[in-house]
């Protein structure tokens, strides 16, 4: 099963590492090339996560019709057109368009390869398949920097070199897309009961919020305190191999620890790798934030999807997308917000507004029902 799990996995590198983050690598070269604010950069992210969330809710409907293979390849073909589509022109309502598409195709890969990914058993496959997303975020990170340091202009053939990365990772999950038997692999932790699911989604919202306001905007941040080419590559490529990397430390405990304190810990650490940067640009601070968010902020899905499997809803595919669908709602609203607030406040903004909303996130996933353990 590990060539299967493997091959789903470069589906989220694609869908999410190429589509989704590596964006955040643009975000200082299109804004001088094409002079945004950063409230218009986020605006592109925010079309991502409307897209996204627009798949989410088509999600289950269409796999229930058409089966979770088709669904993923669909998926990822839409990623990769929306990534040539994004490289194809400047004009802004067309990056808008191209984005929104890379949403909708990101969320169908996302939603089918988690399902996919949960009948390989066990926790591992599926954190290996939530931890792929990495590969494509390391990969993004040892190119792009160097590519556009000193030459915005070259945004474009940079989505073009994403463009081939996406066809390389569609071939690699083609194969590993058909449906495989379900296997018996049962958690330590499948007999406790989860959480109660409107709990999850509050805490889901908050930190899809957070993370991606992160993302979209650490190189932006990173540009404004001048850390260089050096440090702003060696932050990417280490937020890509953690999150590559996560899946050994935290697949046994996200299946092992009662309720959702896998999933607090997951939270208080995003919000803690979100604050470094504010004590300093300096390389240690900066590759610090970017290990520890690495090692983490892929992990959440992961974790959620698993606290899901244990609340035993009766459709839980439908309620996992659902979730995911709220998730994608915080993800929309987080980088508009931080963009806005860095525009009138400062750069600060955009590590202090991740940090909060992460932080938020773990407080909701604390609450406890009255008569209830979590």
């Amino acid at each position: 099963m590990w060539w299967r799990s493997l091959g789903l996995a470069a589906g989220t590198a694609c869908a999410l590492g190429l589509a989704r983050f590596a964006y955040g690598l643009f975000v200082p070269a299109m804004s001088a090339d094409l002079h945004w604010t950063l409230a218009q950069a986020g605006t592109l992210t925010t079309a991502n996560g409307a897209g996204y969330l627009f798949g989410a809710l088509l999600a289950t409907v269409l796999a229930g019709r058409a089966g979770l293979t088709t669904v993923f390849r669909a998926g990822m073909v839409l990623t990769v057109a929306s990534l040539a589509a994004t490289a194809a022109g400047p004009a802004y309502p067309a990056l808008v368009a191209a984005r929104t598409l890379g949403g909708l195709g990101g969320a169908w890969t996302f939603v089918a390869g988690a399902a996919l990914a949960g009948r390989l058993g066990g926790t591992l496959p599926m954190t290996v398949y939530f931890g792929g997303a990495g590969a494509g975020v390391a990969a993004a990170g040892g190119v792009l920097p160097a590519l556009l340091d000193g030459h915005p202009e070259r945004w474009a053939l940079g989505w073009w070199l994403l463009t081939l990365g996406g066809v390389a990772a569609l071939i690699a999950s083609w194969p590993a897309a058909a449906v495989p038997a379900a296997v018996d692999g049962r958690d330590p932790g499948a007999d406790r009961p989860g959480p109660p699911l409107w709990r999850l989604g509050i805490a889901y919202l908050l930190f899809g919020a957070g993370y991606l306001g992160y993302v979209t905007f650490l190189s932006a941040y990173l540009a404004a305190h001048r850390a260089g080419v050096a440090v702003t590559s060696a932050a990417w490529v280490t937020i890509g191999l953690a999150a590559v990397a996560a899946p050994v430390p935290w697949h046994r405990p996200i299946a092992a620890w009662p309720g959702v304190r896998a999933l607090r810990c997951l939270l208080v650490a995003v919000a803690v790798a979100a604050a470094l940067p504010l004590l300093g640009s300096s390389p240690p601070a900066v590759v610090a934030s970017a290990l520890l968010f690495g090692g983490t902020f892929m992990m959440v899905p992961a974790a959620v999807t698993a606290l899901v499997s244990r609340a035993r809803p009766a459709d839980p595919a439908r309620a996992l997308a659902a979730l995911t669908a709220v998730f994608a709602a915080g993800q929309s609203l987080g980088p508009w917000l931080a963009g806005a607030l860095a525009d009138r406040t400062g750069p600060a903004a955009i590590p202090a507004c991740a940090a909060v909303l992460c932080a938020a996130a773990a407080a909701a996933a604390t609450v406890r029902r009255p008569a209830a353990a979590a």
